[in-house]
């Protein structure tokens, strides 16, 4: 059991059944009446945020989120499978639940699962991946213009806004939260 008093940032909770997160609070004490908890919190399963004062003394259930490292293995038509590395149990996911990380991961790459009663909700990509630019037009000698940018096509089929310098065949870094390029990688 979870007390709207204890709230904080990240807090799990259930409510009407459904899980919540917790991302932001706070705790209010009007001069008059009584002191209540003004939550912003967003269901886990649909993504839908809403805002909500509570009384201090509610109580929630702890909603509990597993999370498991797991391996993607391939694509068929419309699932994605993922292999949980300690079992080797292959688990197919939809479009909807891979949509923001699949752009990101090549086959055997390690992907962050999360599991709410045993059913994945969410797929998360690493924060940062090195890929392979396979598509992009060529830079122009002499452009040397600040800012200036470019579309490039990545071996995952994602397309990032790289600088006028960078050509087909490198390989670049990307911070998958944001989709945006942060330089050549270190690892080439």
């Amino acid at each position: 059991m979870v007390y709207a008093s204890d709230f904080r940032k990240g807090i799990t909770f259930e409510m009407n059944g459904e899980p919540h997160v917790v991302l932001d609070f706070q705790h209010v004490k009007p001069g008059k009446g009584a002191a209540f908890v003004r939550t912003k919190y967003r269901n886990i399963l649909t993504g839908a945020t809403r805002e909500e004062a509570f009384n201090p003394n509610d109580k929630f259930e702890n909603a509990i989120i597993e999370t498991k490292t797991m391996q993607y293995s391939y694509s068929d038509g419309d699932l994605y499978y993922f292999m949980d590395s300690e079992t080797f149990d292959m688990i197919p996911l939809s479009l909807e639940q891979v949509e923001d990380a699949i752009k990101y991961l090549r086959e055997n790459d390690e992907a962050t699962i999360k599991f709410y009663k045993g059913s994945a909700f969410l797929v998360e990509a690493p924060n940062f991946v090195d890929l392979k630019i396979v598509e992009t037009e060529p830079g122009v000698k002499g452009n040397t213009a600040t800012n200036v940018t470019k579309a490039a096509t990545v071996e995952t089929g994602a397309v990032i806004q790289v600088p006028i310098f960078i050509e087909e065949g490198e390989i670049i870094q990307i911070d998958t939260r944001t989709g945006e390029y942060l330089g050549r990688s270190k690892n080439a």
